[in-house]
């Protein structure tokens, strides 16, 4: 599943694209995907500029200036932008097309993907009402994360992959961010001190960051055959490296399952 780093590589890839451009047509192959596509979602888009492309937790916003187009990437949803007419796939399931002949294509193979068309304020779609802070804001801080831990008995790597106490940290970015914070991550998260707290906040802000600008030194051209951005091509610490010696202290990382996810870490590390 694309994870927040490859959602804002992706928005920062199709931006210089579409922002400021007129809708044209709008073309559905596939109305039912995860929740149907507006069957009006074409005489919705039809003639609206592109004003901003925006990122909330995994969605994109799309807004314009009569509402927002909200799309999601499922499970393995991508979009590519095409600057000259190309034949669809059997996957590619809807395109938007603006003024200037750019096509936005999406393509989802599981179509678990979403392409939904919001009046007034997208933030209280319920989609988006309940979601916790983004994690590159001022808002996720260490006190916040202690003080939405007190009293929780739930293993601190769930905890905070809960979008409802902080959105976009997704499996391997939890993974990472609890190595890097040194925090062991089936220790229960009411039992985390606020020091330690302190410190994951800026852990995950880090690993965020990185996978964000990895992902962007590997985006080369956003409108080329392929279109997908180099996922997770940060160096990964601890995720995916069970039985390998810890870049630390030599440890071979563990593996364990924990809220039916892989779970990696150092024992001799994080506590």
């Amino acid at each position: 599943m694309p994870e927040l780093p490859e959602v804002e590589t992706i928005r920062c890839g199709i931006e210089p694209f579409i922002k400021g451009r007129q809708v044209s047509r709008v073309v559905v192959r596939t109305p039912r995907l995860r929740w149907p596509i507006p069957v009006d979602l074409a005489s919705q888009m039809c003639g609206r500029t592109v004003q901003d492309v925006e990122r909330r937790a995994k969605y994109l916003l799309l807004r314009t200036e009569a509402g927002t187009l909200l799309i999601h990437l499922g499970m393995s949803g991508y979009l590519r932008v095409l600057e000259q007419p190309q034949a669809p796939g059997k996957h590619d399931h809807a395109d938007i097309e603006f003024s200037g002949g750019i096509c936005l294509r999406l393509n989802d193979v599981r179509r678990f993907g979403a392409l939904l068309w919001l009046d007034g304020d997208p933030a209280q779609h319920p989609l988006l009402a309940g979601l916790g802070p983004e994690p590159l804001s001022e808002e996720l801080t260490g006190d916040y994360l202690y003080q939405r831990s007190r009293g929780r008995r739930l293993a601190v790597k769930p905890f905070i992959m809960d979008s409802k106490v902080v959105v976009g940290v997704g499996n391997i970015y939890a993974s990472e961010a609890l190595f890097r914070a040194g925090i062991d991550p089936a220790r229960a998260a009411g039992r985390i001190s606020l020091v330690r707290y302190r410190r994951l906040a800026e852990a995950i802000r880090q690993v965020l960051r990185e996978a964000i600008t990895a992902g962007g030194t590997t985006l080369r051209d956003f409108s080329d055959q392929d279109g997908r951005p180099g996922y997770f091509a940060q160096q990964l610490q601890v995720y995916g490296r069970g039985g390998e010696p810890c870049s630390v202290c030599g440890q071979a990382i563990v593996k364990i399952q924990l809220g039916q996810r892989s779970t990696y870490f150092c024992r001799q590390c994080q506590r």
